[in-house]
C-alpha cells in the first residue's frame, strides 16, 4: 500500500507543470516555454454576421440544412410539418438552423463522449424542428405539398406604439407629449 501511495505521488509531481526553468525562453517542449495554443473563435449567431461572412457562412449551413440535416430528419412534408425551399430568405428559420448546426458540431466532436448525439437529437433537434416546421409556424404559407412549391413571408408584428411614438416623434409625426412619462397624444 505504500509502495502505491508513493507511485501516486511520483506520477502526480511528474504530472504537475515543471518550475520555472532557464530554457523557458527557448520555447522547448518539456519546459514551460511553449506559447499557449490560441483558442478558436467563438462562435457568433448567423444573425450577427454581415456581408461576406454572413454569405459564406449561410453558403455553409445550407450545404449541411440541404445535405444531411432535411435529407435525414425531413420527413414528409404536409399541413402539420411545412417546409420551404427558400427558408435562407425567412431570418427566424435562418437562425434556428444555424443555432442547430452549432449544436450539431459541438455534439459530434469526440469531446461530448459517446452520448453527444443523443444529447443533440434529445435536447435540440426535435425542439427546434418541430418549431421551425410546426403548423402555425414560419415556415406555415410556404410549401405544405411537395407537388405545389410555394414560398411566402409572413409580416410580422408592427412595432409596439412606443416605439412607434417616439420615431414618429423623431422624423416629426406630430404626436404631443401629455406630461406624462411614457404617453403620447396622437
Amino acid at each position: 500500500m505504500d509502495r502505491s501511495a508513493e507511485h501516486g505521488r511520483q506520477i502526480d509531481s511528474l504530472a504537475a507543470a515543471p518550475p520555472d526553468s532557464p530554457f523557458a525562453a527557448y520555447g522547448l517542449p518539456g519546459f514551460g516555454g511553449l506559447p499557449p495554443t490560441p483558442a478558436p473563435p467563438e462562435p457568433r449567431p448567423i444573425l450577427e454576421l454581415e456581408d461576406e461572412e454572413y454569405e459564406d457562412e449561410l453558403d455553409a449551413l445550407s450545404d449541411w440544412v440541404d445535405d444531411f440535416l432535411m435529407r435525414v430528419y425531413g420527413a414528409e412534408v404536409t399541413t402539420g410539418a411545412p417546409w420551404c425551399d427558400q427558408w435562407q430568405e425567412h431570418p427566424d428559420v435562418v437562425a434556428w438552423l444555424h443555432a442547430l448546426w452549432l449544436a450539431y458540431q459541438q455534439h459530434k466532436d469526440a469531446e461530448a463522449g459517446l452520448s453527444g448525439l443523443f444529447v443533440w437529437h434529445r435536447d435540440f433537434l426535435t425542439h427546434a424542428m418541430a418549431t421551425v416546421r410546426a403548423a402555425g409556424g414560419p415556415l406555415s404559407a410556404c410549401m405544405t405539398d411537395p407537388d405545389r412549391p410555394a414560398h411566402r413571408l409572413l409580416p410580422g408584428p408592427r412595432p409596439s406604439n412606443r416605439t412607434a411614438a417616439t420615431e414618429d416623434s423623431e422624423e416629426g409625426g406630430g404626436h404631443e407629449e401629455t406630461g406624462e412619462p411614457g404617453r403620447a397624444d396622437g
